[in-house]
């Protein structure tokens, strides 16, 4: 159950390993076991070094900058298609309804994993 980094490592290299192996969505104290036991539900603990990942809470930031993310690029999809084809309403609807939910769900899980490398890199719990 102990930390797999040095205390002498700089805390934004510290950030730096818990992002990569969070988007990785592996622990983020060994980076070998995975961190999520499903979709979206983190393990009660490392199945390599016994972190307890379950004592982060990270469900509430994640949806948030996900739709940050995805509102960025379906708008800025959305009005260049505009602006090159002027299609349809019902175009505009068929293509980016269904690419939003897709990019949504697709992000999600990474962003997530992220949250949780940045929570344990700065050692946030509960």
């Amino acid at each position: 159950m102990t930390d797999a980094h040095a205390p002498h490592q700089s805390r934004g290299s510290r950030l730096m390993t818990g992002l990569r192996r969070g988007f990785r969505r592996k622990c983020p104290n060994c980076g070998k076991g995975f961190a999520f036991g499903g979709y979206l539900k983190l393990r009660s603990e490392c199945d390599v070094c016994e972190h307890p990942i379950g004592e982060y809470r990270c469900d509430d930031a994640p949806p948030y900058f996900t739709i940050f993310l995805v509102g960025h690029i379906v708008v800025s999809g959305a009005l260049a298609m505009e602006q090159s084809m002027s299609p349809s309403m019902t175009l505009q609807l068929v293509v980016w309804l269904p690419t939003t939910v897709v990019l949504c769900l697709g992000i999600l899980p990474f962003v997530k994993g992220a949250v949780l490398g940045t929570q344990w890199a700065m050692g946030i719990k509960g």
